[in-house]
């Protein structure tokens, strides 16, 4: 998929957030490979993936507020149905928004404590992997392009299932991780638990995610040349 760009080929689904970043009311920004998308729940719980753009003019959705089971634009107020259709705009409270006033919404799912999305209206053949009840450590963002991050999961053992890895932690925890691309050089990760975990163990889960982070960073930054160096010596040849 190239940045800002739907995917092409058929659809798969890519873990985007934890479902407990996620609360009812809360619009939370997303970048996936580049393109701004909106994470959201109304009400009803249930979660809905959107692009971060209200179609009247462009404004951020993640800006905005939910009411209910209806996420509402900051600018002017249009508020958009769990469907994506615009159910009211203010400044005509009389007016029935036409069906072609919606937002650009994505298919979405849940599954095992993560909120999947395709990036795309297209839902994948076959649900998300089955992982259980799973526990959320947390997400972090690693600089560095999502497939060096994937490498370093496989160099640990890590097992992958389509768009998540299992892997066990020092200490014998079982990890769930997901990850996605998200601005150029940058990917998140979204860390787990495979199952119930107490406290001490959710933090020896954070202290390993941030240490696979460190490691990464610190490789990429080793194989990635000093472009401020480089044209210095190019100045002095």
């Amino acid at each position: 998929m190239s940045a800002g760009s739907e995917p092409a080929g058929p659809a798969t689904w890519t873990a985007v957030a934890l479902s407990a970043d996620v609360p009812p009311g809360t619009p939370v920004p997303v970048i996936l490979d580049g393109r701004e998308l909106v994470v959201w729940r109304g009400a009803s719980g249930e979660a809905r993936v959107w692009e971060d753009r209200c179609p009247h003019r462009g404004m951020r959705l993640s800006f905005g507020f939910v009411r209910g089971d209806a996420l509402a634009c900051l600018y002017h107020g249009w508020r958009f149905g769990l469907d994506a259709g615009c159910t009211t705009i203010p400044a005509h409270p009389d007016l029935t928004p036409p069906k072609t006033l919606c937002a650009k919404a994505f298919a979405v799912a849940e599954a095992g404590g993560l909120v999947f999305t395709s990036g795309s209206a297209e839902t994948p053949a076959g649900g998300p992997p089955e992982m259980g009840d799973a526990t959320p450590v947390r997400s972090l963002d690693v600089a560095a392009p999502a497939d060096r991050v994937r490498a370093a999961l496989a160099a640990a053992g890590a097992r992958f299932d389509g768009p998540v890895a299992r892997i066990e932690a020092p200490g014998g925890l079982a990890l769930v991780v997901a990850l996605h691309g998200a601005e150029a050089g940058r990917t998140m990760v979204h860390v787990l638990a495979d199952g119930p975990a107490d406290r001490a163990a959710l933090l020896a889960a954070a202290d390993w995610a941030m240490g696979l982070r460190h490691s990464v960073e610190a490789a990429e930054a080793s194989t990635t040349p000093n472009l401020a160096m480089t044209a210095r010596d190019a100045e002095t040849q």
